[in-house]
């Protein structure tokens, strides 16, 4: 016998039971917040339904058996414990929605059939512990939605950046090193943002010898600066306005 939790099981009545028809008229099998640890059997019973939702349980596994579900065109994974999916999943090819955001999904348990869902238009990775996106998902070119945020990605494909009807593509909370802000450049110019006066006495050696070598620089630039405070002479310039004084008169009289 298993140590962990055993979880609620699952009747085939309680799953009949929890069928809904939504808006759209398909048939949703609503398994969400049930306390599932195990994928339930019974509910094989139940394949021909276009909607299966086994949200927010405890499931770690899913079986391979899922390819039994073949009308499926929204599958809901998210909030469960799930650190890997099956390669079966591929066979789902009427799926338009897949939701597998907050399990326990890496790289490389991502199976390679994935990008076989060529209706797929949402695709749900969110808050998994990826590390990279399979250059292969560029091949699901209806995908219109796609969530990457809450993982530890670097990079996202360039083929899975061109897909051509992509509209949304959630990356928030990534290391991308794409997003990250440049460095700012090295400013050659010291500026100062802060100033203390103090008294030479109050200075140790160090500090004071630091002081007086900033000190004699400071002088030294000086020195190579010119002194804009000086009187410039232009000898060869007339005065200003020293023709004018000169003609004030004959310009009165005409």
């Amino acid at each position: 016998k298993g140590k962990g939790p055993q979880g609620k099981r699952i009747t085939l009545k309680m799953a009949k039971n929890s069928i809904r028809v939504n808006f759209s008229g398909r048939r949703r099998l609503d398994l969400s917040k049930m306390g599932i640890t195990t994928f339930p059997k019974c509910i094989l019973e139940l394949a021909d339904v276009e909607e299966l939702d086994l949200s927010r349980n405890m499931l770690k596994k899913i079986p391979n058996t899922i390819e039994k579900f073949q009308n499926l065109l929204w599958l809901d994974l998210h909030s469960n414990q799930l650190d890997e999916l099956p390669k079966a999943i591929g066979t789902l090819q009427n799926l338009t929605f897949l939701n597998i955001c907050n399990n326990k999904l890496t790289t490389e348990s991502l199976p390679d059939e994935l990008n076989l869902l060529k209706n797929l238009k949402t695709l749900n990775l969110g808050l998994n512990c990826l590390e990279s996106i399979p250059t292969t998902l560029g091949a699901l070119r209806e995908l219109v939605d796609l969530g990457l945020f809450d993982n530890a990605l670097t990079t996202i494909p360039k083929s899975v950046k061109n897909l051509p009807k992509i509209e949304r593509m959630n990356v928030k909370r990534n290391p991308l090193r794409e997003l990250e802000k440049p460095e700012e450049e090295a400013d050659t110019i010291k500026r100062i943002e802060s100033l203390y006066l103090v008294e030479e006495k109050d200075l140790c050696s160090s500090c004071l010898k630091m002081c007086k070598g900033e000190r004699d620089e400071l002088h030294r630039l000086e020195d190579m600066t010119p002194n804009s405070s000086k009187e410039l002479s232009f000898p060869l310039l007339l005065t200003p306005n020293s023709t004018a004084k000169d003609n004030q008169e004959e310009w009165r009289v005409r």
